[in-house]
């Protein structure tokens, strides 16, 4: 493995922690105890951002020999979740928009996972991201951490009586 691949993995590992860290300590508490449309919201609405993957098609922003099966299915990938995140925040608080919420938490997930396939496959490089190496090692952790909680909120979140009493209690 390349001395450049190892540092991309402990960059991306020490953002996965940090990340965590502030989803644990700052994210999550004040998450847990709202109802579930209010705690999926800032969810939704820093997904609704994931248009910033379209950097990878952009020439100049990513070298010319980034493989062209990972830049596009991570690009377009992410701008359909991005669309999926903004339609489900538009139907919030209905039935529909939880639905919309669990189809756009569903497929953002499956998109990262597919991206990091992608990449391995095609033997992706650090170096092939240029400008765009914050996407994989700044970004997707944070995406990977928020959709954790979506589905923490999306799976267990308690009915909202209860939500009010837990809110005194604390």
């Amino acid at each position: 493995m390349p001395q450049q691949m190892i540092w991309f993995f402990v960059s991306i590992a020490f953002s996965l922690i940090a990340w965590g860290i502030v989803a644990a300590r700052y994210i999550w508490p004040e998450l847990r105890v709202l109802p579930q449309a209010d705690a999926l919201r800032p969810l939704l609405i820093l997904h609704s951002f994931r248009f910033i993957g379209l950097a990878f098609l952009i020439p100049g922003v990513v070298s010319p020999d980034l493989p062209a099966a990972f830049a596009h299915s991570a690009a377009y990938g992410d701008i359909i979740a991005a669309i999926l995140a903004l339609v489900a925040l538009q139907l919030l608080p209905s039935a529909s928009g939880v639905a919309a919420g669990w189809i756009f938490n569903l497929w953002g997930f499956a998109d990262i996972l597919n991206a990091f396939y992608q990449a391995n496959h095609a033997g992706l490089l650090a170096g092939q991201l240029g400008a765009a190496f914050f996407l994989p090692t700044l970004v997707v952790p944070l995406l990977l951490i928020t959709h954790g909680l979506g589905f923490r909120i999306l799976l267990q979140h308690q009915p909202e009586p209860a939500m009010q009493e837990s809110r005194h209690l604390t």
